[in-house]
């Protein structure tokens, strides 16, 4: 029996240009995955690869409870989470990233080729998932910023998940070894009820560190971050994928990986 696999169309692991990325939610995970996209948008330029066009969205503002957890320094406070880390990944990388302030809502259609979404609500993927069915609509399937993939980062105290998404089906090469997967479904698909469960839990605004560290264990976020982002960076590295994402228990080390099917 043939391995199921998905393929990166060949418009993206060899395009004339970088390839548009709009990360959703600068905080926890975000913040940690906009460094992971700056070290693999370098790493794709030296092989020949022109890399990211990185836009991060977020409206909100750096508090004290987003220190230690996040990516923030003290000297940050008050400023807008997404324009404090696109210019400090912009003077380290040497990048020419962009910074949106404004929520990322069906009322506001902004195509991009792939869409990480680091947030915490059901509602938001929601939102997410109708604004990316909307743009294909839009921009046209040969369109630069057409979406066609859809990498979600979501998280509880102790345990997260990674989900890869295919935007409608891409088409795939024909394979004597593996039996080609072009639909790979949205995590609200998938998981909306589970998902919705676990939405009280976390959205509440913390007012210090100690207690946004009772929702969110230190390193759940930089966790998922790395381990998703090794998924990303496998699939434009080899150009397949036999994994769609997975899931992580960080009380007890343990992950399972979700298998194309």
């Amino acid at each position: 029996m043939k391995t199921p696999v998905h393929y990166l169309p060949a418009t993206m692991l060899a395009p004339p240009n970088p390839i548009t990325v709009n990360l959703i939610g600068a905080g926890g995970t975000g913040s940690q995955v906009l460094t992971a996209l700056a070290r693999m948008n370098l790493s794709m330029y030296e092989l020949g690869h022109p890399g990211f066009q990185v836009t991060v969205w977020d409206d909100d503002v750096i508090t004290g409870a987003n220190l230690g957890r996040q990516l923030f320094a003290k000297s940050e406070l008050g400023l807008a989470k997404a324009v404090a880390l696109i210019n400090r990944t912009n003077r380290f990388f040497g990048t020419n990233w962009k910074a949106n302030i404004s929520k990322y809502t069906p009322k506001r259609i902004a195509g991009a080729s792939l869409t990480i979404s680091c947030v915490d609500t059901v509602s938001a993927r929601l939102d997410i998932a109708k604004t990316l069915r909307s743009a294909v609509r839009q921009y046209g399937e040969y369109h630069r910023d057409c979406p066609k993939y859809w990498l979600d980062f979501g998280n509880d105290q102790f345990t997260g998940q990674v989900i890869l998404a295919t935007v409608g089906t891409l088409k795939q090469p024909k394979s004597k070894k593996y039996r080609p997967v072009g639909s790979l479904p949205f995590v609200t698909d998938l998981y909306g009820e589970e998902l919705a469960k676990g939405e009280a839990t976390t959205n509440t605004p913390s007012c210090s560190l100690a207690e946004a560290l009772e929702k969110q264990d230190l390193f759940i976020n930089s966790t998922l971050a790395n381990m998703g982002s090794s998924l990303l960076w496998s699939l434009f590295r080899n150009g397949m994928t036999e994994n769609r994402g997975f899931f992580l228990n960080l009380s007890d080390f343990r992950t399972q990986p979700l298998k194309v099917a």
